[in-house]
């Protein structure tokens, strides 16, 4: 999914021509006329998230500065381009005091409004990342701080917010690297245990002969080498949140205190003479089916069902593909500052072909490919050729029943069509190479069913999984769109998985 932006304008001409243009730069539009639609775009519980705002200094009721007062009083970070038929310096001055991020003046070129639309996003992007840095540090990360726009995402995002407002516990499943621990912090950080200690503990780093004494604490002497007391993790998290990050790895010794000390609410140390009362919020996690391990044998039932009260699945990054751009534009920003490398984007090819790679190792392995990236990069913007690992050997998708790769997107490589520059998402002309064959090997007319299905892999791709450009351009329903998907067998696209997968 391509970066949102709100346009505000009363002039309709001026608006389309606006529109068309962002459009052509590959990022999706809103269109509002007046401020106090732009407003109500910007503030609504249920508004599709707004990456930056095209404002029309100029308008009837509410103005462009009147918008501008209200998006600082309302607290909103998102990136202001005013524009204005005068370029006085005055009204420069004015806006720009008021909290815009640039200027332009109408009416403005391609060019201009792709460089500043860029900048903004660019700088948008390192702020949040700045301040997600700073709130994980601070135990202050709430759920604005989680980057996704994703669909799969949203049933997910709700429970944990409601599970925020609570002590209930919750276990929180999903692969390696899919940001179990961000989660985990974004509820402690909403909750009303935010002023007090989170604690995280690795079940599975801990030797298993030491997992009660940082668990639980120990006496001094109580063992070789407990040369002093510990107070154990439990103590340590009094009044916040212990989280038990792996928990699946604990030793069955270890889960008969840990359930022990969930049911009375007091833990006892090693070597200690009696309990501790504890108050702990406790968030569990695991990249195992945790249910698998208690039918192994490996984990204890009547614990299970202590951790396993709310559970939450987040789905791995290739179930939300539509995230990816969104997570590409805020690494890259992050580590662009850190290297100090004057890099302003990722091409539109490149952004293509990561959507479409399954990343194994999730949100973590995209982070550090991006790293990576930066680091080896010559050029100011990265192309499919800043990830040599990635574009080499492609992780193949696969189906998760049978662990049998699936087969590609497209049938065969189309060639990549030329990019303008600056540009994150761009919707691509027409490459040469999209030509439909109309005969088959024996010379025969192709069934009207397979052209069907091979332009609607053709229009997945050109326009890079944005699936409604793809209804728009083929003339379809979106539902028309995922049924014909379904029937197709388009891999990673299917019924309205398929919406939440690109």
């Amino acid at each position: 999914m391509a970066a949102s932006i709100l346009i505000a304008d009363d002039d309709a001409v001026a608006r389309r021509l606006v529109e068309n243009m962002v459009q052509k730069c590959g990022y999706e539009t809103i269109v509002v006329d007046s401020g106090d639609a732009a407003i109500a775009a910007l503030t609504a519980p249920d508004a599709p998230a707004i990456d930056a705002v095209i404002l029309d200094l100029v308008m009837p009721g509410l103005d462009g500065m009147g918008v501008l007062a209200k998006i600082r009083e309302a607290g909103l970070s998102v990136p202001v381009i005013v524009q204005t038929a005068h370029g006085g310096i005055d009204n420069v001055i004015s806006a720009m005091r008021a909290g815009a991020a640039d200027f332009v003046v109408k009416p403005v070129g391609m060019e201009r409004l792709q460089v500043s639309l860029r900048n903004a996003l660019n700088t948008s992007a390192l702020k949040g990342e700045l301040q997600r840095i700073r709130h994980s540090r601070e135990g202050r990360l709430t759920f604005s701080d989680i980057i996704t726009r994703a669909e799969a995402m949203t049933p997910v995002m709700r429970a944990a917010q409601k599970a925020a407002n609570s002590a209930i516990p919750v276990l929180i499943e999903g692969e390696s690297g899919v940001g179990k621990e961000m989660f985990a912090r974004a509820i402690h950080g909403s909750g009303e245990r935010k002023a007090k200690p989170f604690v995280a503990v690795n079940c599975g780093a801990i030797p298993d002969n030491l997992v009660e004494s940082i668990l639980f604490g120990h006496e001094k002497g109580a063992f070789t080498g407990a040369t002093e007391r510990h107070m154990g993790k439990f103590v340590e998290a009094h009044g916040g949140t212990l989280f038990l990050d792996e928990v699946s790895e604990l030793p069955l010794t270890a889960q008969v205190k840990l359930l022990r000390a969930l049911q009375e609410g007091a833990v006892e140390a090693v070597g200690g003479r009696k309990p501790v009362k504890v108050d702990v919020r406790i968030i569990s996690a695991t990249n195992r089916k945790l249910l698998e391990r208690v039918k192994q044998g490996h984990f204890r039932e009547d614990l299970f069902y202590r951790l396993h009260v709310l559970p939450l699945t987040i789905p791995a990054l290739r179930a939300r593909r539509e995230d990816i751009p969104h997570l590409l534009r805020h690494f890259l920003a992050r580590f662009a500052a850190e290297e100090n490398r004057a890099i302003t984007g990722i091409s539109g090819e490149a952004v293509a072909h990561l959507s479409q790679l399954d990343w194994p190792g999730n949100i973590r392995q995209l982070e550090n490919a991006v790293y990576r990236g930066v680091v080896m990069s010559d050029g100011d913007q990265l192309g499919p050729g800043d990830f040599p690992l990635l574009t080499s050997h492609p992780h193949p998708a696969t189906d998760p029943a049978t662990d049998i790769p699936t087969a590609p997107l497209m049938l065969e490589p189309i060639a990549a069509p030329s990019l303008v520059s600056g540009n994150e998402i761009p919707i691509a002309p027409l490459p040469l190479a999209g030509t439909l064959a109309m005969l088959t090997a024996t010379g025969d007319v192709r069934p009207l069913e397979d052209l069907e299905n091979e332009i609607i892999r053709f229009a997945i791709s050109h326009y890079r999984g944005q699936m409604s450009e793809v209804a728009r351009r083929l003339k379809i329903g979106r539902s028309t769109l995922y049924r014909k998907i379904d029937e197709a067998g388009v891999p990673g696209h299917g019924g309205k998985s398929g919406e939440e997968t690109h």
